[in-house]
């Protein structure tokens, strides 16, 4: 079973490689900045948070999510990043740190936990499913 906890600063080799690898499944790119910067955030745990989840003392999966106002009701929780090393995937890493996301926004008042997958992520979906419930919202987008 994976251990589940905050990301500690002698996490963050591990974080970047376990995150870079996430940005390019999605097939985008960001500058090195941008990592620092995340990587800051997340140290200081005030906008954005994360976790991360370790087996046999390695980082295998990270998530990262942040609370937010909602008009109808308490604030919701948005895990916004989630991936596992693919070498573990199918142990329980990705079902363990979404549950540790549900537990702390439940302690912190949240309504809700949500988040999105591309839909042709059918391995991610297959866990989402069992998960969670698919509301069926679809995602528009305008880049700034």
């Amino acid at each position: 079973m994976p251990i589940i906890g905050p990301l500690l600063p002698s996490d963050r080799p591990a974080w970047e490689v376990l995150f870079r690898a996430y940005i390019a499944f999605y097939q985008r790119v960001l500058p090195d900045a941008q990592y620092d910067a995340s990587w800051t955030a997340f140290q200081e745990g005030t906008r954005m948070r994360a976790l991360g989840a370790k087996l046999d003392g390695r980082l295998v999966g990270i998530t990262h999510f942040f609370v937010h106002a909602n008009t109808s009701g308490p604030d919701v929780c948005y895990l916004q990043d989630l991936f596992t090393d693919e070498t573990v995937r199918g142990r329980g890493v990705a079902r363990a740190l979404i549950k540790a996301v549900q537990d702390w926004a439940r302690a912190e008042g949240c309504g809700r936990l949500y988040w999105m997958t591309h839909e042709s992520n059918a391995t991610a979906r297959a866990l989402y499913d069992k998960v969670a419930e698919n509301r069926g919202f679809i995602r528009y987008q305008i880049e700034l």
